[in-house]
């Protein structure tokens, strides 16, 4: 099992900055990526960014050059930076935590999901 706690978020003006973080705790020994995702009223879930073990990133276009994932594999924590913020930035962001877990026919990917944490762009 693997807990998430987030924190960070709240309410900012279009162009400002906000910083969120998300720490895993438990069997945390098998984790191959974590990061963000968000969801808008009306929407569906979708990626933000993420960030393997490795220190490989991936980042939905709509956050290329704006956004920054990080990650301290020592705390286990995931980190998400996010500049000039723009009101179709608001919704839910929900960190993810992908881990491998052995099953009777081999490896599979299961995913954790923080509680979810309120970013708000006000134009």
């Amino acid at each position: 099992q693997v807990q998430l706690v987030e924190s960070g978020g709240g309410l900012v003006q279009a162009g400002g900055s906000l910083s969120l973080s998300c720490a895993a705790s438990g069997s945390i020994f098998n984790i191959v990526a974590m990061g963000w995702f968000r969801q808008a009223p009306g929407k569906q879930r979708e990626l933000v960014a993420t960030i393997t073990s490795g220190g490989t990133t991936n980042y939905a276009s709509s956050v290329k050059g704006r956004f920054t994932v990080s990650r301290d594999n020592a705390k286990n924590t995931v980190y998400l930076q996010m500049n000039n913020l723009k009101p179709e930035d608001a919704g839910v962001y929900y960190c993810n935590t992908r881990t491998v877990v052995a099953g009777p026919i081999g490896p599979y990917h299961y995913d954790y999901w923080g509680q979810g944490t309120q970013v708000t762009v006000s134009s």
